[in-house]
């Protein structure tokens, strides 16, 4: 598959495990994380990075670009980020920055990566006060795809996952919610090659018409995002994974198109429903209290002026960015 963007085209490559094992061995500069490192002991690693979303931070861009340049890494050396969203965001940032831009390659292990955060060209890092608040534009030069690297997940990192594929039925692909509810992938073993295509090639669709977010048509890729970064900020980046942040989120941010006349009557149910039996949450204590939720909320790249935007669902398979949205709908929303 190929993805086109503003400098060029970038190839999805599939490989077999020991295929990708001799691509990663032949490459001097892989990044990855402990987790994938101890997972992985054949694939040669030049530097190894603590696991989680922490990771994802400007101290860990800074210790990693500092490493980059005491291994003298050259404008002509390309950087491997071998591991799930939070690695390839963070390597991906830092070849877009360091000595001004160098290729990366993109080689996720994660079901969550594989379907979104590897494709699209973004990249960044957190900030205390908001999610991917610093990043670029930065595509990578390819992406190499390993289905058998699926086969190491725990069922949650599966769940995880799952919610970026619910999103991509909910936002554009009613026939794919409708086989999805028939048959709720649960575990790796249930994960198929066709369906991480089938959501490569909605992801590559959407960013080819909007690369840089200029249209509007990107932003319905955030369907769920603007309360579930809201909710991962308050965490601190803590106890929820990102997919079960954006499960909550897309629950209510469904139910705020109801409430708005935006929506189906009802579409908040189905999608509650089958996500409670994919696994995932769909509430979260904090609700109690929105203050912070909202005030994390008008730090979203989708804000214009002082008033908020959401990507909301007019029913399942189709979505479209809806501004200027009443903060007191949003408040009545969270705090039901």
């Amino acid at each position: 598959m190929t993805i086109r963007h503003h400098r060029g085209r970038y190839e999805i490559r599939r490989f077999d495990l020991d295929e990708l094992q001799q691509q990663l061995t032949s490459e001097p500069w892989v990044i990855t994380d402990e987790n994938v490192a101890a997972a992985y002991r054949g694939a040669k690693t030049e530097l190894v990075l603590k696991p989680g979303e922490e990771t994802k931070s400007f101290p860990s861009y800074q210790h990693l670009v500092e490493q980059l340049a005491s291994l003298s890494v050259r404008r002509s050396h390309r950087l491997v980020a071998f591991g799930g969203g939070v690695i390839g965001d963070l390597v991906g940032f830092a070849a877009a920055t360091y000595l001004r831009g160098i290729p990366f390659v993109q080689v996720p292990t994660t079901l969550l990566a594989m379907v979104d955060s590897s494709v699209g060209g973004k990249v960044g890092v957190d900030l205390p006060l908001g999610k991917n608040l610093v990043g670029a534009f930065h595509p990578p030069s390819e992406v190499w795809l390993c289905h058998e690297l699926l086969a190491t997940l725990p069922d949650r990192q599966v769940r995880n996952g799952m919610a970026e594929v619910w999103k991509y039925a909910y936002i554009m692909d009613a026939d794919l919610a409708d086989q999805l509810d028939a048959a709720i992938p649960t575990q790796a073993s249930m994960l198929s090659e066709t369906l991480v295509d089938r959501c490569i090639a909605h992801k590559r669709d959407v960013v080819q018409a909007d690369e840089f977010e200029t249209n509007g048509l990107r932003a319905i890729l955030n369907f769920g995002h603007t309360i579930g970064h809201a909710i991962e900020q308050v965490l601190g980046y803590q106890e929820l994974l990102h997919g079960e942040a954006i499960a909550v989120g897309m629950v209510f941010e469904a139910r705020l198109g109801e409430l708005l006349g935006f929506t189906e009557a009802g579409t908040a149910a189905i999608i509650e429903d089958q996500l409670l039996r994919q696994g995932l949450p769909t509430d979260w204590e904090g609700f109690q209290n929105p203050e912070p939720l909202l005030q994390a909320m008008f730090r979203d790249k989708k804000v214009v002026g002082n008033a908020l935007a959401f990507s909301l669902v007019p029913k399942i398979g189709a979505c479209k960015l809806v501004t200027d949205v009443p903060v007191a709908a949003v408040r009545e929303v969270i705090s039901r």
